[in-house]
């Protein structure tokens, strides 16, 4: 055992996001492109008397810090798999936008589980570290592994694809958005139409593994960016200001309500950014670039 242990652990964006029919157990089926970015939390485990979780960084009052939280979740399913007490202070240190589209909760849980399993000395096979991710939700597998990914089922299923590196920028906006209340309006939006298999596009596929910016961003798709932008409208203007300032490709970044803006390059990217935090329409910006490795023991 271990006195502290601290993970690492990336964002993510869907440069892909094809959206089927609602499953009659509530979910949907996805083909689910994932990305890891260079924008961490990091999740340091302690020992302590019980388990707590605290967390600090831009946004932190907004982070639930009971077990509703993916890191004490994690933390007590692993206890229970090991037979233990899942007796650990966890903290947060938040960079990832909260309810931002961006993974930044699942982001946690996977660092959690990795953090808790190096510090109660458990070594658990990885296959079962991601059969836990996947019961704590459909992105934290991803968040676990990083790099580049197709997911399919729920978007627990995971296929590594190769990828390029990308420049990226991303807008924050003020509050954040509900994923199950987007996937609601998904729902509402569709309703009455046939809504497609999803399936994975060969050509962004191509263009991942190729690094070319200019072929990616022509191949961008976000099936849930409908249903985010009815919910929240304003989200249109930041998204013309980020294509105004030069980024090649602009869409909400999952469930939203971050938005994602592809560049061409670092330079692009402080460029965009600048045009961004000037033009009003959003709360602050982040730049980053992928693949970025996924939760990681510091």
């Amino acid at each position: 055992m271990s006195d502290t242990v601290t993970v690492r652990v990336p964002a993510k964006v869907n440069v892909q996001l094809a959206v089927g029919a609602a499953r009659p157990d509530g979910f949907h089926d996805l083909a689910n492109v994932f990305l890891a970015v260079s924008l961490y939390d990091e999740v340091t485990a302690t020992p302590a008397d019980e388990l707590t979780v605290t967390c600090a960084g831009p946004d932190a009052g907004k982070v639930p810090l009971d077990r509703t939280n993916l890191a004490a979740r994690a933390a007590e399913i692993l206890a229970e798999r090991a037979g233990l007490a899942p007796a650990v202070h966890l903290h947060i240190e938040k960079r990832i936008p909260v309810a931002g589209g961006m993974a930044g909760g699942s982001a946690d849980g996977a660092a959690a589980l990795l953090a808790c399993d190096a510090l109660w000395g458990l070594k658990t096979p990885a296959e079962e570290l991601l059969a836990i991710c996947a019961e704590l939700g459909s992105d934290v597998p991803f968040s676990l592994v990083g790099g580049a990914a197709l997911g399919t089922g729920r978007g627990e299923i995971l296929t590594p694809v190769p990828a390029g590196t990308f420049h990226w920028v991303f807008a924050v906006a003020d509050g954040g958005l509900s994923t199950p209340a987007v996937f609601r309006e998904f729902d509402r939006l569709t309703a009455g139409t046939e809504v497609p298999v999803p399936q994975a596009s060969p050509a962004l596929l191509a263009a991942l593994a190729s690094g070319d910016p200019d072929a990616l961003a022509a191949t961008l798709a976000n099936g849930l960016q409908p249903a985010a932008l009815s919910l929240r409208p304003s989200l249109a203007d930041t998204l013309a200001a980020g294509t105004e300032a030069g980024a090649l490709a602009a869409l909400v970044s999952g469930s939203g309500p971050t938005t994602a803006f592809l560049v061409r390059d670092a330079e692009s990217a402080t460029k965009v950014a600048a045009a961004l935090n000037a033009s009003g329409t959003c709360r602050s910006t982040h730049t980053a670039t992928s693949p970025a490795p996924g939760a990681t023991l510091l």
